[in-house]
């Protein structure tokens, strides 16, 4: 029964069995060097980012003012001088204005 079964084995076999096997490790080992690359890459790129995107809080700002009077009166806002001034100016066009200040109609 056995020599039967080998027969058979025999008769049922392609040709080609076998033959995939060196093309086949051959893709297998490309694959595992690209995997590789990719890796050493990740990793390189991971170093680079650093451990936390909070900002660092190196404690308290200490702010030394210049004069005296800036202990008492707060400095103002950086541009707070320039609004301040562009309020007060006139604008560029403006009716009229009657003796007591407010806009009117034209003298004439």
């Amino acid at each position: 029964m056995t020599e039967f079964l080998l027969l058979a084995a025999e008769q049922q076999l392609p040709e080609d069995v076998g033959k995939a096997g060196p093309i086949g490790a051959l893709l297998t080992l490309l694959l595992f060097i690209a995997i590789l690359l990719l890796v050493k890459s990740m990793t390189t790129h991971l170093k680079r980012v650093p451990r936390s995107f909070d900002p660092e809080d190196d404690g308290p700002r200490v702010v030394v003012p210049d004069t005296p009077a800036e202990l008492v009166d707060p400095r103002p806002e950086p541009g707070q001088e320039l609004l301040d001034t562009l309020r007060r100016a006139p604008r560029a066009i403006e009716g009229p204005r009657r003796d007591d200040g407010r806009p009117g109609p034209a003298a004439g």
